[in-house]
């Protein structure tokens, strides 16, 4: 056999493997989340709240037939400088309002001056071009609430496209 054909061969298998790999659609492993769950009962004092966050996994480019695919980077911010904040469950929704997936549904914290992330993969389409998030979060009265913004890009030949959002709190 030629060397050329084994090549072949070999960058073949490669191929074949790599489609094999289940989609993974986010950078944040579930084994991060764990490591921040709360594990104390949290004092019946503590202030709750939701924030709402557009993010775009996909937007429209020159006409509305054709989609451009985005990787959105959701911040999950405590600017408090002493306080810490618990965040109790983080949603995905997708355009039409159906949750996609739930991140984590045990109580999380984040210390202060802290930013917890998550990562949507540029090859989800789920949420489609008007995912948002929904965030149910616990502070002390006197605490700031957390801050939550969406950082958006993506890049194709020399072009490039990136802009952000913030979360709305909801009453």
């Amino acid at each position: 056999m030629t060397t050329k054909f084994l090549f072949t061969v070999l960058l073949a298998m490669l191929f074949l493997q790599s489609c094999d790999k289940e989609k993974e659609y986010s950078s944040v492993d579930e084994v991060n989340w764990k490591k921040r769950m709360v594990h104390s009962t949290l004092p019946d004092s503590l202030v709750q709240g939701k924030t709402y966050l557009s993010v775009y996994s996909q937007i429209y480019s020159e006409t509305e037939h054709r989609i451009h695919s985005l990787t959105a980077t959701v911040s999950i911010r405590n600017i408090n400088v002493s306080d810490t904040v618990y965040i109790d469950k983080a949603t995905y929704f997708d355009t039409h309002g159906n949750a996609i997936r739930t991140y984590f549904d045990k109580t999380i914290f984040v210390a202060p001056m802290e930013a917890v992330e998550i990562v949507i993969d540029e090859r989800d389409e789920e949420g489609g071009t008007g995912a948002n998030f929904l965030f149910d979060w616990r502070i002390k009265n006197t605490s700031n609430s957390p801050f939550f913004e969406s950082v958006m890009i993506s890049t194709s030949g020399q072009q490039g496209i990136s802009f952000t959002t913030q979360g709305k709190e909801l009453k």
